[in-house]
């Protein structure tokens, strides 16, 4: 931070962001990624270039354009780009196959697909380079062009079904993000995940809104991580609770000799977080530099939750910050009592306009509430505990079993490090348990994991088959594409336990 520095009003274009600090702090290094860094003054300098690029080719105002690039300095550039034109920018994983990456576009109709090289990856006409957009072009300053939305991420890998969440906020300043998550004025954040999650873009995003810096990381790495924070100078850090897992999992002598002092606050969200690894970061980084968010992309309502206040509510992902939930039965009727399980209903702050619309996917909503599908209870207090979604409850004998439960038990085990639940058919019950795991090296057996489950689940919440497998299962942040999982393992090609 300097004497000169300054934030935009709210409601300032975003568009007009890189221009703000370029004028206050030209030469302050905004992006780091890979080796490279990005001033104010060249982001200033590129993304007008390559607005105008993308102008010419028909990129406006309620337009997409999506973007198959990398955590990159390149990436940065290509998305205020977009808002510099108008358009609302979609970031797309540079993995995704030929078929999954047709379906998103067929939905969202972008006005142009942004790759790092044409020759890579599948065949997409019309796909364009930033060096082919921005030649020809000069970099004095456009007309604004407010987009109509200021993000439209893509979401179904946990449903198997394709949905753009399209932003109900135009592209302007807000304090809505930036808040909840904490971030401060001139914030120097590290994001491990990839920015085609939503997450990582909003937090990544509302740090430079701020005037901050940001540090991508291009792969998260447990030891890299703990020296890019103390090489970097972070202050915010954002990770799930798999990458939580796997940093602790280094050698207690590896973790000390790294000083994390510069850190204000590190966050999880995304995919749940055990209560026995959240217990162990408190006592590792301090309770009041832990913190936890509880919200889905739609962004109606949400919750948070610092390490203090949870060692008084372990387990929970805290009170509602901004919105409003209720529980609702399974016959829709309301449900006050403390301790009582329901679905988790939200809907945006009074006064707000709606904060997302889908494209390809209706919402489920129930008299101006909406829902992710989540089950959970509210205790005494107010603070939200969260059990598992209403759609991944597999009933066994009658008995509705949520999978959380059972994956939280599997993976206090020492050598397990991602533990994921699935219903499979079973003529007797009607549907079975079925574990799979990652290991955090070296084997475990079936019986071990029966026998270290027997002390934590009651019988029927015991899984009746395990599988090791060396493929992720959480993607990058945290999520579990559970239906496919299912879907590959209905023939019966798993093992019972002994």
């Amino acid at each position: 931070m300097t004497e000169q520095y300054s934030e935009p009003d709210l409601g300032f274009p975003l568009a007009g962001i890189p221009g703000f600090y370029a004028s206050r702090m030209p030469d302050t290094v905004v992006v780091e990624a890979g080796g490279d860094r990005l001033t104010w003054r060249d982001l200033d300098s590129r993304s007008t270039r390559v607005a105008r690029g993308l102008r010419a080719g028909g990129a406006e105002r309620g337009r997409i354009v999506s973007l198959l690039i990398p955590n990159s300095t390149d990436l940065v550039v290509a998305l205020f780009a977009c808002y510099k034109a108008g358009a609302s920018p979609q970031v797309l994983s540079p993995r995704m196959t030929g078929h999954e990456l047709a379906a998103i576009l067929e939905l969202g109709d972008p006005a142009a697909v942004i790759v790092v090289d044409t020759g890579d990856g599948p065949d997409l006409p019309g796909a364009v380079t930033l060096p082919e957009l921005a030649d020809g072009h000069g970099d004095e300053p456009l007309e604004t062009q407010v987009a109509a939305s200021w993000k439209a991420p893509v979401s179904g890998g946990s449903t198997g079904r394709p949905k753009i969440i399209l932003s109900g906020r135009e592209a302007v300043t807000s304090d809505f993000d930036p808040s909840f998550w904490g971030i401060g004025p001139g914030e120097r954040a590290l994001i491990t995940a990839p920015l085609f999650h939503n997450a990582p873009l909003s937090t990544t995003l509302s740090t430079i809104f701020r005037g901050g810096s940001v540090c991508l990381l291009s792969r998260f790495d447990a030891e890299g991580t703990l020296a890019q924070i103390d090489r970097f100078g972070a202050t915010w850090i954002y990770l799930v609770p798999t990458m939580m897992r796997r940093i602790l999992a280094l050698p207690e002598d590896v973790r000390a000799s790294y000083s994390l002092a510069s850190v204000r606050s590190f966050w999880h969200c995304a995919e749940p977080c055990p209560a026995w690894l959240k217990a162990e970061w408190i006592d590792w980084v301090g309770a009041e530099r832990l913190w936890e968010l509880y919200a889905g992309t739609e962004a109606e309502a949400g919750c948070t939750i610092r390490g203090d206040e949870w060692l008084g509510h372990r387990g929970s992902v805290g009170t509602v910050t901004w919105g409003t939930m209720v529980l609702l039965d399974e016959d829709g009727q309301r449900i006050t009592e403390s301790g009582v399980t329901g679905e988790v209903f939200m809907r945006p702050p009074e006064g707000m306009t709606a904060t997302y619309r889908y494209i390809g996917a209706e919402p489920k909503v129930t008299d101006g509430w909406s829902s992710l599908g989540d089950m959970g209870h509210f205790d005494d207090d107010g603070y939200l505990y969260l059990h598992d979604r209403s759609s991944d409850m597999v009933t066994v004998g009658g008995v509705n079993i949520y999978p959380a439960e059972v994956e939280a038990a599997l993976m206090e085990h020492p050598r397990v490090l991602v533990g994921v639940v699935v219903g499979l058919p079973d003529d007797d019950a009607g549907n079975r348990l079925h574990a799979i795991i990652n290991t955090t090296g070296g084997d475990v057996t079936d019986g071990e994991l029966a026998e270290f489950l027997t002390t934590r689940l009651s019988r029927n919440k015991l899984p009746r088959t395990y599988e090791t497998v060396e493929e992720p299962l959480r993607d990058d942040a945290g999520k579990v594409r559970r239906p496919a999982l299912r879907a590959a393992r209905l023939p019966d090609n798993t093992r019972k336990a002994s």
